[in-house]
């Protein structure tokens, strides 16, 4: 009788130590367990850790909380100002209701995938090339709303939409380039031009101080000598002032005006 009492508890020991194996699931931290218990889901969700679910009645599904980083494939349109361009994304988002994105959806995320190509093709058509090129905070936003308004029903939470790179035709590369440097040109003739003006009115101002006073305009011709004279190998021509042939001029006419000294006296003969 005694053997077979522990015949018996042996019996009960191994069929609960399989039942527990069979029974027995770990979640992991980053995860969440739903349970469907005959086909129906059960609204509590299993933490992580340890934790039991019936054999054969039970099954678990495990779904991953972690922020997923999902690339999204370059896409093809005509922007708002008719320029055909490529553009491909980046998206990151992550599941906040674990029920939800197993129940409401087939696959979450083939759906946010599909739902990002849409939404940055409607993005590109919308917009200018201007916007895509220069305002991209502002397109990652509305491209993370039109995403994340469908995406919130499955579970999904949009963390961040970012636009990797805009490709361009090479053609608007090179007329692109051309109103770069265009424009540069038009603002390098306004500076020179701006430059001109003000050194015409210093010129003009140190003319009026030079009429003032001739000598300015002697120490002006002899400073501009010395700075050409230091100059090698250069050939110095001296420009000689009208007012110093004048001063010579009056200085020859002044001794030929004058009169011619009287004669010497005759000799006193003794």
């Amino acid at each position: 009788m005694l053997d077979e009492l522990l015949t018996a508890a042996a019996a009960v020991g191994c069929a609960g130590v399989v039942y527990v194996a069979a029974a027995a699931r770990v979640v992991k931290q980053y995860e969440r367990g739903v349970v469907f218990r005959l086909g129906r889901a059960i609204r509590v969700v299993r933490e992580p850790g340890f934790t039991m679910v019936v054999p054969a009645v039970d099954r678990l599904r495990k779904v991953n909380m972690q922020i997923v980083t999902m690339p999204i494939p370059a896409q093809e349109g005509i922007t708002h100002d008719n320029v055909t361009v490529r553009v491909d994304a980046v998206v990151y988002f992550k599941v906040v209701d674990a029920p939800a994105a197993i129940i409401n959806v087939e696959d979450y995320r083939f759906a946010v995938s599909q739902m990002a190509q849409t939404s940055l093709r409607s993005i590109i058509g919308k917009s200018d090339l201007d916007d895509l090129l220069s305002n991209r905070e502002k397109l990652n936003q509305g491209l993370e709303l039109m995403i994340d308004s469908p995406a919130v029903g499955w579970g999904v939470q949009i963390d961040r939409v970012e636009i990797k790179d805009v490709s361009l035709p090479d053609t608007m590369k090179r007329s692109m380039a051309r109103q770069a440097e265009a424009d540069r040109e038009r603002r390098a003739r306004i500076i020179n031009a701006d430059a001109e003006l003000q050194a015409s009115k210093k010129l003009a101002e140190a003319a009026g101080v030079m009429s003032d006073q001739p000598a300015a305009l002697q120490l002006r011709l002899l400073q501009t000598v010395v700075a050409v004279a230091a100059e090698k190998n250069s050939t110095l021509v001296l420009p000689f002032p009208v007012e110093l042939l004048r001063f010579l001029e009056k200085a020859q006419q002044q001794p030929s005006a004058a009169p011619p000294p009287p004669p010497p006296p005759p000799p006193v003969e003794q």
